[in-house]
């Protein structure tokens, strides 16, 4: 494991007993996952959707996928067969994105026994591994969540606008953040102060693997220019590719950045929130 919060192939297929996690998932066709994962999947994986498993309801207001009630989602991972003592891995196909929110998840709970793979669904492909179709029945256990203090709301992000003292982070594209081609929220911008650090920018070339450690030390430590990782807030459309640098700055051991869920989504569903663009 990299600093335990990433794994590779081989540590996966070294360890069955571990419980795994298809987090595939498609915002523009929602049904991509499950129907990618009937098709073939890492042995004993378990689907998780992104909208019905890893979000709670929307309102029109708390963005497109705010946190489910914790509750529910303990429920959701019992009958999933996670208990404290159990080791869980997540993965998709889609640089690690969908399977890093699933991650911060458990970790928000008090869970910290969970990775991502490295290279997802494609590295194990790569690696001439297995697939199988069937879905595994697994025995249910306990899960006891222990909420951890990892979010922000839209009221301390506005708060801490223009203070040395809070830097968001921005996951989405560059062209999102400028304003340009917005395709999934109403509005087009980012948050007034904001940095933009592409999510995409964590893999390698191929936007499989994720980078070396010390590069990737190399270019946040550039972006926090000083600051402590605590003072990082993460954001990007909807707290989903958010966790994808949550992930890599853990990785990194830039630990204690929060998670702002609503993310853009929500800052622009009230038009009294201010707007930057370019």
């Amino acid at each position: 494991m990299r600093g335990s919060a990433l794994v590779s192939v081989e540590d996966l297929a070294a360890h069955p007993e571990w419980r795994v996690f298809d987090c595939r998932h498609d915002l523009r066709n929602t049904e991509y996952g499950r129907t990618a994962y009937a098709r073939g999947h890492i042995p004993d994986a378990l689907f998780l959707h992104l909208d019905d498993d890893l979000s709670g309801a929307r309102d029109g207001r708390n963005g497109r996928h705010p946190l489910p009630d914790v509750a529910d989602f303990a429920r959701r991972m019992s009958t999933c067969g996670v208990d404290e003592t159990t080791q869980v891995v997540a993965y998709d196909n889609e640089g690690g994105i969908f399977a890093s929110r699933f991650w911060w998840m458990l970790r928000w709970l008090g869970h910290d026994k969970v990775a991502v793979l490295d290279g997802g669904l494609a590295g194990w492909k790569r690696s001439k591994r297995a697939l199988e179709e069937s879905t595994p029945v697994v025995a249910p256990r306990v899960f006891t969540p222990r909420p951890q203090a990892l979010t922000v709301d839209v009221g301390q992000v506005l708060a801490g606008l223009g203070s040395p003292h809070m830097l968001v982070l921005d996951a989405r594209s560059p062209e999102r953040f400028r304003g340009e081609n917005e395709t999934l929220d109403p509005v087009g911008g980012h948050i007034p102060g904001a940095v933009n650090r592409f999510y995409f920018d964590n893999l390698d070339d191929d936007g499989c693997f994720f980078k070396p450690v010390a590069e990737l030390r190399r270019e946040f430590e550039a972006l926090l220019a000083g600051r402590p990782a605590s003072a990082v807030v993460q954001q990007c459309g909807s707290g989903v590719t958010a966790c994808h640098n949550l992930l890599a700055m853990e990785l990194v051991g830039l630990s204690g950045s929060k998670l702002y869920p609503g993310s853009w989504s929500e800052w622009c569903a009230d038009p009294a929130r201010p707007v930057a663009r370019g």
